[in-house]
């Protein structure tokens, strides 16, 4: 028997498997980021500039560093569109909509 035959090899299809960002930040992983049942989705495609995307991506990493139980990108992109979509629907008080009446204020 050699050493390597005591090597076990994952199971990639574990239900209970270690999640890397928890491993990587020492951090437990969080309940609510159990799977939930899934949505039908579809795929979107737009076009967004560096910078913003840049901002995107930096905020995604900080908010899994500091423990925040978001699953994947699309889930903080889907929760970002929920809010903007909210805000205009207050109209005369939307914040948003008051950006494009004035788009030079940030």
């Amino acid at each position: 028997m050699t050493a390597s035959d005591n090597k076990t090899i994952p199971d990639f299809f574990d239900e209970n498997r270690m999640d890397p960002v928890s491993v990587a930040t020492g951090r437990p992983a969080s309940r609510s980021a159990a799977p939930k049942p899934a949505m039908p989705k579809r795929k979107a495609g737009f076009y967004f500039s560096e910078t913003l995307l840049d901002r995107f991506n930096r905020k995604f990493h900080q908010l899994k560093l500091d423990g925040t139980p978001i699953p994947n990108k699309s889930a903080l992109a889907e929760m970002a569109l929920h809010f903007a979509l909210d805000d205009m629907d207050r109209e005369d008080a939307s914040q948003l909509l008051k950006r494009f009446d004035h788009p030079e204020v940030e």
